[in-house]
């Protein structure tokens, strides 16, 4: 085979594999959305960097394998590498790693619930004990307020009588 036909075919192939990476790519962004639910706005800004990153990689891909020129076999590779993901994984990437994550997220957050709850306890006997001292204290304050009104009543009283 000649050194042309074989470049074509490496590009046909490159462009494939890129398609293959651009459905693998959004794959993970849907895993995201379902991980974290979010409105319209945020979906349409992922959607708009996704997409803006996706061109960047293809005229990368274009630019380097074809000196920037668009072959419309390009195109078709990219739709088959899309088409063949999507055939084989089908949507079951998505709820696997979606599922799995959850779940490894969720056992996470359940032991560090489980690792911080002495200290859970601890600042509520903290807070606690504060809110008995502050009583106390707010009840020693109206205490030693009396005691000194009282004081400076009798202390008044003594000197206008002189």
């Amino acid at each position: 085979m000649s050194q042309n036909i074989v470049q074509e075919i490496t590009f046909f192939l490159h462009s494939i594999l890129i398609g293959l990476i651009i459905t693998f790519a959004y794959d993970w962004v849907l895993i995201i959305r379902r991980l974290v639910k979010h409105g319209r706005l945020w979906m349409s800004v992922e959607d708009l960097i996704y997409w803006f990153a996706c061109g960047i990689g293809v005229f990368y891909m274009l630019y380097r394998e074809n000196s920037g020129v668009l072959r419309w076999f390009a195109v078709v590779g990219a739709t088959l590498g899309m088409f063949f993901y999507k055939i084989i994984l089908k949507d079951r990437f998505v709820y696997i790693m979606s599922t799995y994550i959850h779940k490894m997220m969720w056992l996470i957050f359940r032991v560090i619930q489980i690792v911080l709850k002495p200290i859970k306890c601890l600042f509520c006997a903290v807070r606690r004990f504060v809110r008995f001292a502050a009583s106390k204290l707010k009840k020693v304050m109206q205490f030693i307020k009396k005691r000194l009104t009282v004081c400076i009543k009798t202390l008044r009283m003594v000197l206008c009588k002189r």
